[in-house]
């Protein structure tokens, strides 16, 4: 009598943290913050525990090389019923958008080492997986939006710091290098656009993405239809900040203290709920997906 077994889904992870960046690439800024590696870590250690193969990039590691090196090889070696778990700690930023992609004419950032990842690029990348790979994001990080720049930021209270680049330097960044980020963002649309001609999306796949707003439309708009299952799980609203702490970034933290080593029994849509329920008004963290993601929001978070 034949028998059969179930495949064991395999699991990998990616953590950047980045305490500060290179000045080289930044126009002499270095932006220091003190938990992000602290966070990268303890992300580590949890998809570690719960049997991921992780890969933790800190600081002068976390660069554009080594970041797009380790989504690709995850790309290459996972399959439908897999699971990819992205974390990012660090500074936010923007460039403008040379695509028209976005509605605000700026596409948001992380800020690597020695360059910024623009969000086209990581949407392409995470496009790539293959369909019904499960796909986690958690990035604790400022991610600006229109209301943001339109006003000054509010001072500080003694010894906090934000996960933001400042707009000055952010500006001075992008005049220093803009033919390499014009450059990205017109590569990563080409690669889009040869995708969707060898996939076009049917028409009932277009008209459910015109319900779809803010990144998840982005995203659409760019790439097409997702055939992963992404799930991305942000610091903040796009018109607020990640704050950095001590020991970890304040997202983090709390997300650390409701997953309270492995003892929360809900689903994603659950930790989303009751780590936004822990935070002040002025930092909301953010929950949208791409893709078929319905039956991976209810599963138990980081549940390979």
């Amino acid at each position: 009598m034949a028998t059969s077994t179930l495949k064991k889904a395999n699991a990998m992870s990616l953590h950047l943290g980045l305490n500060t960046v290179s000045a080289a690439a930044y126009e002499g800024w270095e932006g220091p913050l003190a938990a992000c590696e602290f966070d990268a870590k303890d992300m580590a250690a949890i998809a570690r525990k719960q049997g991921m193969k992780s890969t933790t990039l800190l600081t002068k590691k976390a660069t554009r090389a080594a970041v797009l090196a380790a989504l690709r090889a995850a790309v290459k070696a996972l399959k439908s019923g897999d699971l990819f778990f992205l974390t990012f700690s660090g500074h936010g930023g923007q460039v403008p958008d040379t695509n028209r992609d976005e509605a605000d004419r700026k596409d948001e950032t992380w800020c690597l080492f020695d360059g910024q990842l623009i969000d086209d690029e990581l949407y392409f990348e995470l496009s790539r997986f293959a369909a019904g790979v499960r796909v986690l994001v958690l990035s604790d990080s400022c991610h600006s939006g229109t209301v943001t720049r339109a006003r000054k930021p509010p001072p500080l209270p003694a010894g906090q710091r934000r996960r933001l680049m400042p707009d000055a330097i952010g500006a001075k960044v992008y005049a220093a290098h803009r033919e390499l980020y014009d450059r990205l963002q017109a590569d990563v649309a080409q690669a889009a656009a040869a995708e969707r001609r060898r996939a076009p999306v049917d028409p009932d796949a277009a008209l459910a993405q015109v319900a779809l707003a803010g990144p998840a439309a982005q995203a659409t708009v760019l790439v097409g239809r997702f055939k992963p299952s992404v799930v991305l799980i942000s610091g903040c609203q796009d018109n607020q900040y990640s704050m950095d702490g001590d020991n970890n970034g304040a997202f983090t933290g709390e997300l650390l203290a409701v997953w309270n080593k492995g003892k929360f029994s809900g689903t994603y849509t659950q930790l989303h709920a009751q780590v936004r329920s822990r935070m002040p008004a002025s930092q909301s963290p953010n929950l949208f997906t791409l893709g078929p993601a319905a039956a991976f929001l209810r599963q138990q978070p980081f549940t390979v």
